[in-house]
């Protein structure tokens, strides 16, 4: 598949310079027409019956393995969530954490996952994002590091390796800005998120939670997939692996249209974002105060010299989609592998004047 016919795929690109993958990435036609074909099925044939029972769990099973096989390790390890806050609460819940407990987090995490920290009941450590700060506040009532993998703010990509490796506690990687924008190989962390809709294109309401080892964790907010078996009273029989940790049921057109989306994306595509992520950063430098270190993430984030919010709105009237970053004086860039020369030109201009 070529550049062209790759990036063909979305609609949303005829017009727009799209640049905002780091909240929703663009849908692609055949995503959409999944979604509606699969709505259309269940209008004709019904939203129940073994048909239709078996189709869900087909469809559950593919989406699995494709969300395993964007981070790099078995489907088994891998539950099927609504969304990363979603997948990092499961984590929280399931570790059933005291007030004599300590998350280590950090002040550029997403309120997906430091809400979910607070929520807890352990006593939550807020550290610098470096990976210096985050080991020197570990101590013995440690529980948890939970930290982005690139951070949703900046763009900077941590050393998760050297986190895990330094510390020896347990690792929660907010994975919403990696997986599916750079590649990833989550095998060597105890908790990963996915956030399907946006690198990897895919609808909302989706996400996933890879967890090495299921029997460490408690199923602590059982979803109706959770169970093997259960009794009148409730006890239950937790599935075998990750499943366990599924959070709840998500529609077939959903399920549809994150299988479609899958499948949409070119084997070239992390060199390709990689390169063009880098060629953002070189054409912004020059025009604004870049502060994504080079060549640490999709993400291009920049402190502009007009006010953020209506900078923001002023390139929305261009066709130029960016983000501001609320109360941090930021403005953010998402680039994709689908992002061509055109789109940072039309950026560039708009911040030109």
């Amino acid at each position: 598949m070529t550049f062209e016919e790759a990036r063909a795929q979305f609609p949303v690109l005829e017009r727009y310079a799209y640049l905002n993958a780091g909240t929703n990435g663009p849908l692609a036609a055949a995503t959409s027409a999944a979604i509606a074909e699969e709505l259309e099925r269940e209008s004709r044939e019904g939203r129940s019956g073994s048909r239709w029972i078996e189709r869900i769990i087909g469809l559950r099973d593919e989406a699995r393995y494709g969300l395993a096989a964007v981070i790099g390790v078995d489907a088994e390890h891998v539950a099927l969530t609504e969304s990363t806050s979603r997948s990092c609460a499961i984590v929280f819940s399931g570790l059933d954490l005291t007030g004599d407990d300590e998350i280590v987090t950090t002040d550029q995490e997403h309120f997906g996952l430091i809400g979910s920290a607070y929520a807890s009941g352990a006593r939550v450590v807020v550290t610098d994002a470096d990976e210096d700060a985050i080991l020197a506040a570990v101590t013995p009532r440690t529980r948890l590091i939970a930290t982005s993998h690139i951070l949703w703010t900046t763009g900077r990509r941590l050393d998760l390796a050297c986190l895990r490796e330094r510390s020896g506690v347990p690792l929660l990687v907010d994975g919403a800005q990696s997986a599916g924008a750079v590649e990833v190989d989550a095998g060597g962390f105890d908790f990963y998120t996915v956030s399907p809709q946006k690198w990897l294109c895919g609808p909302e309401q989706t996400g996933g939670l890879y967890v090495r080892d299921p029997e460490r964790l408690r199923v602590a907010t059982p979803g109706h997939f959770a169970a093997a078996s259960y009794e009148p009273s409730g006890a239950f029989e937790p599935k075998p692996g990750a499943a366990r940790f599924d959070s709840g049921f998500t529609s077939g057109p959903t399920l549809a249209g994150l299988v479609a989306a899958l499948g949409t994306h070119p084997d070239w595509r992390y060199e390709r974002a990689a390169a063009t992520a880098a060629r953002c950063h070189e054409l912004l430098s020059g025009l604004v105060e870049v502060v994504t270190p080079p060549r640490h993430s999709t993400l291009v984030a920049f402190r502009p010299s007009a006010d953020p919010t209506e900078l923001v709105a002023a390139l929305d009237r261009q066709d130029v989609i960016v983000r501001e970053l609320p109360g941090r004086n930021l403005v953010r860039a998402a680039v994709g592998w689908w992002t061509n020369e055109d789109d940072l030109e039309r950026l560039a201009a708009g911040l030109r004047g």
